[in-house]
């Protein structure tokens, strides 16, 4: 299976090619073919060439492709919703499925940690977006995704493995004597790599299924945090 994935959540953003459950008797495995940045800001005007430049240089088209991974967040609304709109139209067009992946829980796959396990990403405005998942899967209550203060993530991690590839929260954690893994930074390669384990479970969706996963507060919690 030819995998093509796209990460646009950050300043930064990638693109990658892989091949999928190819090698004889092992239907987990994932090479990674290439994989190509895209440079914030510009996401809208690179994203199209940039996917038709790397499955050229591989020597593929669009029609090779088999399904398709794309971040869906948390992460910046304007990049996600670009590289969301590119996936919709070119899966609708293409008739092949998607499987959306949380960055969070990118995270954690990528630590290879297991038991209680919080990942978390910068939010700006001194929030984090926090992933807390279970491996295996003791209960019905994890996995949880939720937007914390700094503090609050301090009192929400506590007895959890902390995963992150920011060093800032990475350091702000360690100092308040979690327990912390610093990742390297999270791609596209390692969106493709938890993408196909969702397509072996069947954790496809259509274009139109297709969402954002933005995290945001509940109104009544952006009052509370403002004091109004």
């Amino acid at each position: 299976m030819l995998l093509l994935a796209i990460d646009t959540s950050g300043r930064q953003g990638s693109i990658a090619l892989a091949r999928a459950g190819e090698a004889a008797g092992d239907d987990t495995d994932v090479e990674v073919v290439e994989t190509s940045p895209l440079t914030g800001g510009t996401f809208s005007a690179q994203l199209i060439p940039q996917i038709a430049g790397l499955l050229s240089a591989q020597g593929f088209t669009s029609n090779d492709i088999d399904a398709f991974a794309v971040g869906s967040g948390p992460g910046s609304f304007t990049g996600l919703r670009i590289g969301l709109a590119a996936v919709k139209a070119l899966a609708e067009v293409l008739a092949k499925p998607i499987v959306a992946v949380s960055l969070l829980e990118t995270c954690v796959f990528a630590s290879g940690a297991m038991g209680k396990v919080m990942a978390v990403l910068d939010a700006g405005r001194g929030d984090v977006y926090a992933g807390q998942y279970e491996s295996p899967a003791a209960s019905t209550e994890y996995p949880r995704e939720l937007m914390l203060t700094r503090n609050e993530f301090l009192e929400h991690a506590k007895d959890w493995k902390v995963v992150t590839p920011d060093l800032v929260l990475a350091e702000f954690a360690t100092a308040a004597g979690l327990s912390v893994t610093t990742l390297s930074p999270i791609s596209a390669s390692e969106v493709a790599r938890l993408g196909w384990q969702k397509i072996r479970r069947g954790e496809t969706v259509t274009p139109e299924q297709l969402e954002a996963n933005y995290i945001r507060r509940t109104d009544a919690e952006m009052l509370e945090k403002s004091g109004a």
